[in-house]
């Protein structure tokens, strides 16, 4: 009875604003229960965030978590994999939990994690000063199924590219009263393939080094996750979180090197590198959340170890035109190890809505990677002790902040927050007692203006100051050979670079927005070059001067054929003025000032022709401009395919395709004072991928977040 009153209600409700009342002569009748269903729409936009949606989309299918990232509105992921959003930095969280992962070591993480475990995907351009990062957030919320009972999916996948590759993976969720157990594993079988050329100009002699090289490389990648959550009562829970991430990779690269001088071929070289390598990644969590509903107070308490580890030995094989046999040898045993405690704590202030949010983490770090060189020599290994060492990074990160949410006469939301870091390091050599130790604390403020004209017109005004902090593998200064000839090392001399980004974003019938960036830094650390001995080494090294990136993006989400058919689209301009950049630093050749353009759109259609099938597709672009690196083309990327539901028996199966069209890759040149390096190479993402899903149970989900209050505004309740 009571759903019948609401349901007439809500239909009196509607009636009355579109007509006046007048008196009712007929007749009353019963009418049957109105059931509504929301869907939301798959991309979403907020003051501080943009929302990918991808729960139960066709886009899921035959893909990893990686893929679907790199589909994510705002998203960019350049040649090194390190991913970017709006031109920022990125650091990565996966269910409000910081990722320990980047670069490639994230790229294969998140590649063993299948796609149908997605929720959605938060790109936050704008983080709050609860976030640990240096630049924008990506959020990965995972699913989380809340009915009684046992259930799961298997799924299957087979992808032909220049090679075959296989995965499977096998999701679990039970849940019994106030008890939650989740279990996911997968394993996958990647053969992948890349071709390189590379051109290294060096201007003191004119030289040309040109360098075509080809790697095979295969990687066999077990994961493994498990949660575990118990209600206390209404109010208190606890849980534990492990991980587990490991793979058994292995390579050979062929590469062969022409040395030119005023054009003339003067000598050559062909290289083979056979290489193989262990990972191992354990992680841990355990949590308790104090959570009033009534109140909306939540404290939330995290502590955990992880522990990654991985070696690899690889065998460098060189033959000369003009000298003999050179055989070079690594082997290294890396073990890095993380403590950390963190509190978060949030609850109304005065009975405004207004809202107080603070917090506070420390954490440890103890990285230890010894590294062995051996030289071929009498047709036996020999140790070479000027370049055998052992590097140590040790760090103690310790860091408190605080939010306050506001409301003004209903119109006008804020949200300021400052953040304050303290971190104490040492980079340490240990043959030679080469060490640096240094402190420094950084605070960094954030500001959000959120003016609601009506329902259909905001606008957004933001501020953040940031500071991009090295990796701890960027201070190594172990000078070690790569599979083309060349050589890299780390500089433990690096600076951490401060950023400062103001923002503004418009929002239109909650349909149409327009965002623009200004972000300005007066230093950096990007890729330099320098030559000892005759070899090219590769290295970063802290820049100083101004760069200033001024950018502008378009997005508008849209439904036509009565919502069977959605499509987002994206357009993004920056202009970078790198001239101080450029002056300060003698980068000859190198353009004063940059433009880059990127854009993309996602669509999707259900229930094609009403037979349970489900299309999407993609297509991005982007531009290769950054730091002191400029791209010579545009990438573009597409993705397409189609899924087959069979609801009786809970199946899905799903073929998609991947760049077909054209191979992606980069052409870019790096400058520095000495002269020009240039990389072009082809990536192994395009092909075919079957995939096939076999579920059971109730599907119904919920969102797996330490945070259940969903930040409709993205203002002043972030």
């Amino acid at each position: 009875m009571t759903k019948k009153i609401t349901a007439a209600a809500v239909l009196c409700g509607v009636f009355t604003f579109g007509q006046e009342i007048k008196p009712d002569s007929s007749k009353t009748q019963n009418i049957k229960e109105v059931v509504v269903i929301a869907r939301k729409p798959t991309i979403e936009n907020k003051a501080d965030r943009t929302v990918f949606n991808v729960a139960n989309s066709a886009i899921l299918t035959g893909n990893t978590t990686w893929d679907v990232l790199r589909m994510t509105p705002l998203v960019n992921i350049d040649n090194n994999d390190n991913v970017q959003a709006e031109g920022s930095s990125v650091t990565v969280y996966i269910n409000d939990r910081k990722s320990v992962f980047t670069g490639k070591e994230l790229k294969e993480y998140l590649k063993t994690i299948a796609a149908d475990n997605l929720m959605k995907i938060e790109v936050i351009t704008t983080p709050s000063a609860k976030y640990e990062t240096s630049g924008a957030v990506i959020n990965i919320v995972l699913k989380k199924n809340d009915n009684e009972g046992l259930k799961g999916s298997v799924s299957m996948n087979n992808s032909q590219s220049y090679k075959n590759s296989q995965s499977s993976s096998v999701n679990l969720n039970y849940h019994r009263k106030k008890f939650t157990q989740s279990f996911s594993g997968s394993f996958s079988n990647n053969n992948n393939v890349m071709k390189a050329y590379n051109e290294n100009l060096i201007y003191a002699d004119n030289s040309l080094t040109k360098i075509t090289s080809e790697t095979n490389s295969n990687w066999q990648s077990p994961s493994a996750s498990s949660s575990t959550e118990f209600e206390l009562d209404d109010k208190n829970n606890i849980g534990l979180v492990m991980e587990y991430y490991g793979s058994n990779n292995s390579s050979v690269s062929d590469a062969r090197g022409d040395f030119f001088l005023n054009d003339m071929l003067q000598k050559f070289y062909t290289k083979t590198v056979d290489g193989e390598g262990k990972n191992r990644f354990i992680g841990s969590n355990v949590f308790y959340k104090y959570y009033d509903k009534e109140k909306n107070k939540i404290l939330d308490l995290n502590a955990g170890i992880n522990y990654d580890g991985n070696d690899n030995t690889n065998i460098h094989s060189t033959i000369w035109n003009v000298n003999p046999f050179e055989g070079i040898k690594t082997t290294a045993d890396n073990q890095n190890r993380e403590y950390y405690l963190k509190l978060d704590y949030s609850q109304p202030v005065g009975k405004t809505g207004d809202q107080l949010e603070f917090g506070g983490k420390t954490n440890f770090k103890n990285n230890e990677m010894p590294f062995h060189y051996f030289n071929f020599q009498n047709n036996t290994w020999a140790a070479d002790g000027s370049r055998t060492n052992t590097f140590r990074y040790m760090e103690n990160l310790n860091s408190l902040y605080a939010n306050f949410s506001k409301t003004f006469f209903k119109k006008l939301e804020t949200r300021i927050g400052l953040r304050y870091e303290y971190i104490n390091f040492t980079v340490k050599q240990e043959v030679g007692s080469v060490e640096r130790k240094d402190s420094y604390g950084t605070l960094m403020p954030d500001l959000l203006l959120k003016y609601s004209f009506n329902e259909n017109y905001n606008l957004t005004a933001t501020y953040k100051h940031s500071l991009w902090r090295p990796w701890y593998m960027e201070f190594n200064p172990f000078l070690m050979p790569t599979e083309n000839g060349t050589y890299r090392r780390g500089n433990m001399d690096l600076q951490p670079n401060p950023n400062d980004r103001f923002g503004l974003k418009l929002g239109l019938y909650k349909k149409y927005f327009l965002s623009a960036n200004y972000s300005t830094t007066n230093q950096d650390y990007w890729t330099s070059y320098t030559v000892e001995d005759g070899n090219t080494i590769a290295m970063p090294t802290t820049y100083y001067g101004r760069i200033n990136n001024y950018s502008l993006y378009a997005n508008t989400n849209q439904n036509f054929l009565k919502n069977k058919l959605n499509v987002n689209l994206n357009l993004g301009v920056s202009y970078i003025d790198n001239s101080d950049f450029k002056e300060r630093n003698n980068f000859v050749g190198m353009k004063d000032h940059v433009t880059n353009f990127n854009g993309s759109t996602n669509f999707s259609y259900t229930n094609l022709f009403n037979q349970n099938i489900n299309l999407n597709g993609w297509f991005g672009m982007h531009s290769q401009n950054w730091g002191n690196s400029m791209g010579n083309k545009i990438n573009f990327f597409h993705s397409f395919g189609a899924t087959k539901i069979f609801p009786k028996t809970q199946m899905e199966a799903g073929i998609r395709f991947n760049n077909i069209f054209q191979r992606p890759g980069n052409d870019f040149v790096t400058y520095s004072p000495i002269g020009t390096f240039r990389n072009v190479n082809q990536w192994d993402w395009y092909g075919v991928n079957l995939s096939f899903v076999k579920r059971f149970g109730n599907q119904k989900v919920k969102e797996s977040s330490k945070t259940n209050v969903e930040k409709e505004s993205g203002s002043a309740k972030n």
